[in-house]
């Protein structure tokens, strides 16, 4: 009696390796724009902590740890600063396009918030 063959066919493969690339062209993609989201929302997350005193002194901390983490796309104009309770509230929202191949991009909405009771 003969066993069927097991395993994988050559078109198999192709398809695997196929779907592994899609999928790593699109991580290599977002991951820069994920870097700097997470960058600044730890940024907006240490100032916080500090509890700062006005909005004009977390502008300043926020300008002064984009330089060191390098975050382009948060600019300090753009912190929504609130006061809850004793402390400030500080915010930010934005839209980005990551580009993927020729006219097919991705639009990802980020939203960070810090501080507060």
């Amino acid at each position: 009696m003969l066993k069927p063959q097991r395993g994988l066919s050559i078109m198999g493969l192709i398809v695997i390796l196929v779907i592994i690339s899609a999928l790593a062209l699109l991580a290599m993609r977002l991951a820069p724009s994920l870097i700097e989201y997470r960058s600044a929302k730890t940024a907006i997350e240490g100032i916080a902590a500090q509890n700062p005193q006005s909005p004009a002194e977390v502008r300043r901390a926020f300008e002064a740890r984009s330089a060191i983490d390098d975050i382009s796309t948060v600019k300090p104009t753009d912190l929504e600063i609130s006061k809850e309770g004793n402390s400030l509230v500080i915010a930010f929202s934005y839209r980005k396009e990551v580009p993927l191949f020729k006219n097919v991009g991705l639009y990802i909405d980020y939203k960070a918030r810090a501080g507060g009771e």
